[in-house]
């Protein structure tokens, strides 16, 4: 007997990653809501004569179409929302639409036949431990969650999430998704590129490992104690990265300059962004084994080879002219860092603390990152284990 299981968000990155999971498992039907536009009928047309697929084409801010589409789920893998660079654009708009859905979802569940049955996950977001900067750079699923300043995205995360685990589902998950690499992270260019702090962390998740997440948490075996808890999902130790370095692997992938040559070191918030290396890092993929471990290095080569074979060329771009390309991003009216200078003197000072702040940061010295060790601490997980 196939299990089904109704996944949000399967036209997104990640969605769309545990939805060919699911399919290589041969032993699931998905249901898929989806809004009705051309580029979604262009991605799931190979889908609609396949008897094991069954596209919903709706609204998640729609309870009627999420209902039809939870009809007979055993699963129900909420991933699906606003996510950046929308969501930085359109903040209200996410946390109204972000909720909404997180209502809809739940409130389908409840209505189902067998609501005691349906297993629940939902996406969650590193978003939602707020702004972190070293020393303050290591944490775990337990720690608080305090969105940072303007962040409507993390907020909308955090009230989801709370609707998930104070819905009385007899069995939900949250599982907090970090960064998530995959090929056109390299070529996507928008202001919030400059949102990240030089100085600030990230625990890194491939897009392969996250769509494996999806499709190993719907098998049998999993354990009954894994649920009605809170994971951080993360590609491992060697995703570990500071912003600054992330920017260098980026940089250096499409064979251009280091970011000295083509970025303003000024250009960069100091503070005010999500972000940590996790202590709890490994416990997810002991339970679930989702992560293939490929080396970063690796990994960053490969995805350089799935773009357009005109990013080949990107090496042949002086550092004066990359910089002319980037800059307007950062003078970016309403988004851009260096239009809160002048223009926006809350995010500015949310971002850089002050105009003192701001005004000491003279070279890429006072910018980039100290040494800082990628090996969980010992002692703090004793600490949290206590």
């Amino acid at each position: 007997m196939r299990k089904t299981v109704f996944i949000t968000g399967a036209t997104g990155n990640m969605g769309w990653a545990g939805f060919q999971e699911l399919l290589k498992k041969d032993k699931f039907r998905i249901n898929i809501l989806a809004r009705d536009s051309k580029k979604n009928r262009r991605k799931l047309n190979p889908y609609l004569s396949d008897p094991n697929v069954k596209v919903i084409w709706g609204d998640l801010t729609r309870y009627e179409d999420v209902l039809q589409a939870t009809a007979g789920a055993d699963y129900v893998l909420h991933v699906g929302g606003m996510v950046s660079p929308a969501a930085d654009y359109y903040p209200e708009k996410t946390l109204k639409v972000n909720v909404l859905s997180a209502e809809n979802v739940v409130k389908a569940i409840l209505a189902q036949p067998n609501a005691s049955e349906i297993k629940a996950v939902y996406i969650g977001s590193v978003a939602q431990y707020g702004d972190r900067n070293p020393p303050r750079h290591w944490g775990d699923a337990s720690e608080r969650q305090t969105p940072a300043k303007f962040d409507m995205y993390a907020l909308s995360k955090i009230r989801s999430e709370e609707i998930f685990a104070s819905a009385g589902l007899n069995r939900w998950v949250s599982l907090r998704q970090t960064g998530i690499l995959y090929p056109g992270i390299l070529s996507v260019v928008n202001p919030t590129a400059f949102h990240v702090p030089m100085g600030g962390v990230l625990e890194w998740a491939t897009i392969e490992d996250s769509g494996r997440l999806l499709a190993q948490v719907c098998e049998d075996w999993v354990p009954e104690d894994f649920w009605n808890k809170a994971y951080n999902i993360s590609s491992g130790e060697q995703y570990r990265m500071t912003n600054y370095e992330f920017m260098n692997r980026m940089l250096s992938s499409l064979g251009l300059p280091s970011p000295e040559k083509v970025f303003d070191p000024q250009w960069f918030a100091l503070k005010n962004f999500h972000g940590m290396w996790y202590t709890d890092a490994d416990k997810l993929d002991e339970i679930l084994h989702f992560r293939a471990n490929v080396p970063v290095d690796e990994y960053f080569a490969s995805m350089k080879s799935k773009l357009p074979w005109f990013y080949s060329l990107a090496f042949l771009a002086p550092a004066w002219a990359v910089k002319m390309f980037m800059k307007p991003y950062a003078f970016e009216k309403g988004m851009g860092t260096q239009w809160w200078v002048e223009n926006d003197p809350d995010k500015f000072e949310a971002y850089y603390g002050s105009r003192q702040a701001y005004d000491a940061i003279k070279s890429w010295d006072d910018v980039r990152p100290a040494q800082l060790s990628k090996k969980a601490p010992v002692i703090l997980n004793e600490v949290k284990n206590l």
